[in-house]
This record gives structure tokens, sequence and C-alpha cells, in this order.
């Protein structure tokens, strides 16, 4: 299967899934649980109808938006997600090269593989951290700080993982960084050893934000001991509101779901909220942002810049998700599947593609510009 005959994501998908070793193919697909909340965020949008409307001379489409501040030639940007130099030796480089070429924002995790300041180097875009609140408040502090003076116009803290997500998928293989692998784990990487082959041959695992305060080298965190040892599952509404106004700048919750919590960020001075769930990968079962969409939106979409990520596949997604008031659209596994299958290239490719379905998509449903979509453009089964 080659680059040139994916023109969606389950190609990508399946392209990725014939490259990747198991245990790390799993670690970007799996999701909590039952896998429950993983399915529901993409199938929410199919109870959804759009309503076109015709013959509104629909020539020029400009589908830039304006969010956080930050000016997006597309309505969709890569959120930050981890490990990427795990699914391709480029991995962030890739991604932050394929932002700046598509003029949209992207961001680096607390658990990036390349540091914000090179990631800055590549694309002098948008750009978030997504940070992580741990129990030591000195990194913290350090962490905000770095990300500052790398010029990090977006601060994203992730609110929904105090804890890890009972990820099944990885627990099967014995997924941990470092590899620390069961047989079972270990068989799957001997039948890819391609992927192996690539690994070895470039620069050596990093985790740059963490490596200060985190030794890879005296036995395996997992994921899951990450999440449960280090990050602090007593981070309040208190707690929150002393970085935003330490940051003094952008600052935006990632992983909001209830009414009630987003008004909360409003009071507190954030700018901008992530409707998540985090891909299904936190608490299985729990609501979907696409679903939450409009009664958020109609409780503080006019105070707070309000966005969503989870399950979006298609331009038609995005669509509906600006019809009811997202400022902007989160894209994850989108990207990754084709980060993993070819590099920096798959991932332009995919951004290529998104950005043709949602031109394409204005056009049929007679909008010259984003604010044109509306909630008449929509109903609900």
């Amino acid at each position: 299967m080659r680059l040139k005959d994916c023109y969606n994501f389950h190609d990508f998908h399946r392209m990725a899934k014939r490259r990747l070793p198991s245990p790390i193919f799993n670690y970007i697909d799996g999701a909590a649980d039952d896998e429950v909340t993983y399915r529901r965020n993409t199938a929410a949008f199919e109870g959804c109808d759009l309503v076109p409307n015709v013959l509104r001379g629909v020539g020029d489409v400009d589908m830039s938006v304006t969010v956080m501040g930050q000016r997006l030639a597309m309505p969709v940007y890569c959120s930050p997600t981890a490990l990427q130099r795990l699914f391709h030796h480029q991995g962030e480089r890739a991604v932050a090269a394929a932002a700046a070429k598509f003029g949209t924002m992207f961001g680096v995790s607390s658990l990036g593989t390349v540091s914000l300041e090179e990631a800055r180097r590549i694309c002098d875009g948008p750009q978030v951290y997504q940070f992580y609140f741990h129990k030591d408040r000195g990194l913290n502090r350090e962490m905000m700080a770095r990300a500052k003076q790398a010029g990090i116009e977006v601060m994203m803290l992730t609110v929904d993982s105090i804890t890890g997500g009972n990820r099944e998928r990885d627990k099967r293989t014995g997924f941990a960084i470092p590899f620390k692998l069961n047989l079972a784990g270990i068989t799957q990487f001997a039948i890819k050893p391609s992927w192996a082959v690539n690994y070895v041959r470039h620069e050596p695992f990093r985790l740059p934000q963490l490596e200060n305060h985190v030794d890879m080298g005296r036995g395996a965190m997992s994921i899951s001991r990450y999440f449960t040892e280090m990050l602090d599952p007593s981070m309040s509404w208190d707690d929150v509101a002393e970085m935003v106004q330490h940051w003094g700048g952008q600052f935006c919750l990632k992983g909001v779901i209830s009414v009630e919590d987003a008004k909360r960020a409003v009071e507190i001075g954030c700018t901008g909220i992530v409707l998540s769930n985090h891909g299904g990968r936190q608490l299985d079962g729990s609501r979907t942002a696409f679903d939450q969409l409009d009664e958020i939106v109609q409780a503080v979409g006019d105070r707070i810049d309000v966005m969503m990520d989870g399950g979006v596949q298609r331009g038609t997604h995005v669509l509906k998700a600006l019809s009811l008031g997202a400022k902007a659209v989160g894209l994850g596994r989108y990207y990754l599947f084709p980060l993993a299958a070819a590099g920096q290239a798959g991932v332009e490719r995919a951004l290529e593609l998104m950005r043709v379905e949602i031109e394409r998509g204005m056009k049929l449903m007679g909008c010259s510009s984003v604010d044109e979509l509306t909630k008449e453009n929509l109903r609900f089964r």
C-alpha cells in the first residue's frame, strides 16, 4: 500500500497497521476499558445531518479562523500527542513542518519526544504546549517558564488525566517506555523488523521536557505509571487559577466536558477550552465532545473560545462542529496514523485531504466563510 493510494482516515489506519509492530499500533489505536467512548466519538457525528443551501454563488472559500488570538488558515489543528517518535523517527518534527506548511496550529506534549525549542525553530506559527500538572510544583513552574522562553503563545493544560486510563491493549503487550515488553509484544516486533531497524538507526529515544526530572534509565516508566505516580490527582480550580495568572496569556483547558466546568474556566480567566474525552483513552462511557458541544457553546461561547476534539475523521465532521459554534477542531489519530505510515509526507497528505474536504463541503453547503456555518445548517435525527 502506497501513500498516494490513501484517500481517507481508514486508508491511513490500514497502512499504519501494516507497518507498525502491534504494541506501537495498539498504543495509538487503543482506548480505555471496552473502548465504548472511542467508538462513540466518531459515531456521534452520524446522528447529525447537514442541510445545505444552494445557488449562493460560492466562488472562493475562506476557511480561516482565529482562536485564542491565533490565526489559522484552516479550522483544524494538530492536537498535541505523546511519544510521536515511537511512531515514526521524525515525530514532532514532521508534524511541526506540516502544520507550518498548512498555516495551522500544532502542539508539543509534556511527553513529547522533541523539545519545545526545536519544534519552535521548525515552525514559527501558532504553537501550544500541552501541560500536565505534576506533584512536583517546581517542575510545573520550570516547564511553564521554559515554554514562555521558547516563544509558546498558548498554554494548554490537560485536566482529564490526573490518573491513567485502563488501556488493556497496552497491558496485553507489556507496552512501556522504555520498552519492557512481554513475550507477546516481543514477537510482534520480531515480525515487523523494518520498524526496529528504522528506530535504532536514528537518535536515541528521549522525553526532552521531562528528562531532567525522570530517570528513564533506571527501569521502565510505563505511561500508566507516569500518570499515576507523577501527576497530581489533587489538582484543584485554585491551582489552575494560580497558573492562569502566572502564565499571563492565552490559557486553555483541555478535557472539559461539563457546562459547570466550562463556566468555571471562564471565571478563572481561561481564554479557551477544548471539549475532549482524551480520545476515549481515560474514562470509558464518558460523553462525546460533539454531543456536548451545543450545550456548552450556548452557556459560554460568547465569553470563551470553545474547541473540540475526538473522533474527527472527515471534513464534514468539522463542518458540523463549526456549525454548532466550535471555533476550531483538533485532530489526533487523524494525523498520527499517517505520521506512523509515512512521516512528514503522510501528515501533509492527511492535512491536504482534510483541507480539500472542508473546502468542498463549504461550497456544497453554500458557505463562503466559516462564520456562515450555523445551527440552521443542521438537523439531528
